[in-house]
């Protein structure tokens, strides 16, 4: 069954909510000036990546009724957006499993030929799924409904054949968009399993048009992009040179769910998207094009004035490293600077830093202020990663957890539990599923009981191999 017709991608005008919807309604004129979050003094020319390599993939033709006809303007669209930011783009439509991964194959052959800090870009549309705990991209021809024997040598794995077959440098930047899990609005109220929550090498960024275990709709219309994608391309064309990828996938985010939660289908607000977002970025790369020669083209235009210099301020906020106090800085920066050269940083600080205290404040979260203080035997990774966890990354903050696990901070080996507990808060269900393991191994059932259904709940399915910890 196809969705209600004429569903849009904009944001409409509802009231509701003033304060955050006028900030949010404002997120074009708050990309216009933000370069790095934690890299407020970095060097330009370490920020300036000499080569950027996309590759678009976009499958509509699925047997009926489960065609997907915004495939190829999501494709269309990213594929303009993308040359905008100075990056060679090759497109592949209507691709079956083999012809992808032979496409992603030559795509990493041409990202490992380049300069050691290309970006690379892959973006796939189109149907997803889990199986075997192992998220699915569906090639085309091949019905999502499938038997599993099928979808196992019809569908291409996110992590196998994309994240794995790509260059695995730890210094660089490769991006991995999955607009996917793909379903129209009444199929999706009863759908309940859609792609598995993945932890990604350093190096790599990887986006979910949605929360693991959950669909992403799509209108029926071919001439209407899906939510995430429209997102993505809208904010692509209006993003300050200098705001960090990282931080511009997370505004991404928040003004997909924005859209959706605001929009007048009551069934597209019911199935808002919140996108999930695995990284470990060590080296901040910010949207600015490419050098050529002695000096970088140009970038699209902004969408405000660039702000007088206000990184004084912005320096106060980088610099904290307590969540409350992060967020408190950050907001105060943005109602100063509401168009200043920090504010994507900023707004993604601020948001993060919220949904960090409060999950400080559960008392399922045993972490304190200390555990956020920079101890003098901390290595630099773990002093970022904490950095980045007072900022609500759950990925950072389970990197945070092993790290005591393996002895690397001499100084208080007892927080592994602690910050286990806090990334799972943050919605990490690899680190809750672990935290199961951990207390199932120390005698502790009811906790295990607990934090494995915390993981499930997370949309985490552990794979096979881990199964037999289980009781």
């Amino acid at each position: 069954m196809s969705p209600q017709p004429g569903i849009s991608t904009m944001t409409t005008d509802r009231p509701a909510n003033l304060r955050r919807r006028t900030l949010l309604e404002a997120l074009p004129a708050l990309l216009a000036g933000a370069p790095a979050l934690g890299q407020a003094q970095q060097n330009d020319a370490d920020a300036l990546p000499s080569t950027r390599l996309a590759l678009l993939v976009g499958n509509r033709d699925y047997p009926e009724p489960d065609d997907l006809p915004p495939t190829h303007k999501n494709v269309h669209d990213l594929r303009a957006a993308l040359e905008l930011r100075g990056f060679s783009v090759t497109d592949a439509l209507d691709v079956d499993a083999a012809k992808t991964r032979q496409a992603i194959e030559t795509f990493a052959a041409s990202v490992k030929s380049g300069p050691p800090d290309t970006v690379a870009f892959f973006y796939f549309t189109g149907h997803g799924l889990q199986l075997d705990a192992e998220s699915l991209l569906v090639g085309a021809g091949t019905s999502p409904k499938a038997k599993a024997e099928v979808l196992g040598r019809s569908s291409v794995s996110v992590m196998k054949d994309v994240v794995e077959r790509m260059p695995q440098r730890p210094d660089a930047l490769t991006i991995c968009v999955i607009d996917a899990c793909r379903t129209n609005i009444r199929a999706a109220v009863q759908a309940s399993d859609g792609l598995n929550q993945i932890e990604v090498p350093p190096g790599f960024l990887v986006a979910f048009s949605t929360g693991a275990g959950k669909p992403a709709i799509a209108p029926a219309s071919a001439n209407l992009s899906t939510f995430y994608t429209a997102s993505l391309v809208k904010l692509l064309k209006v993003a300050d040179a200098e705001a960090t990828w990282s931080d511009f996938f997370s505004v991404v985010r928040l003004d997909v769910l924005n859209t959706m939660r605001n929009h007048p289908v009551e069934a597209v607000r019911a199935l808002a998207q919140d996108s999930f977002i695995a990284k470990d970025v060590r080296r901040p790369v910010t949207l600015a094009r490419p050098t050529t020669g002695d000096k970088a083209e140009a970038d699209p235009p902004s969408a405000a004035p660039r702000a007088p210099d206000d990184l004084e301020d912005w320096a106060a906020v980088d610099q904290s490293i307590w969540p409350q106090d992060v967020s408190k800085l950050a907001d105060g920066y943005l109602q100063r600077h509401p168009q200043g050269r920090r504010a994507t940083a900023a707004l993604a600080a601020r948001e993060g830093a919220k949904e960090a205290s409060q999950v400080l404040k559960r008392t399922d979260v045993r972490l304190y202020r200390t555990a956020f203080n920079l101890a003098d035997d901390m290595g630099e990774e773990l002093r970022a990663d904490i950095h980045k966890s007072a900022r609500g990354d759950k990925d950072a903050a389970a990197r945070v957890a092993r790290s005591y696990r393996d002895g690397n901070s001499p100084s208080a080996p007892g927080r592994y539990e602690g910050w286990l507990q806090y990334a799972a808060g943050l919605g990490n269900g690899i680190a809750a599923y672990e935290l199961a393991l951990h207390y199932r191994r120390s005698a502790q059932p009811l906790l295990a009981s607990q934090f494995e259904s915390r993981a499930r709940e997370l949309g985490y399915t552990p794979p096979p191999t881990l199964d037999h910890y289980r009781k």
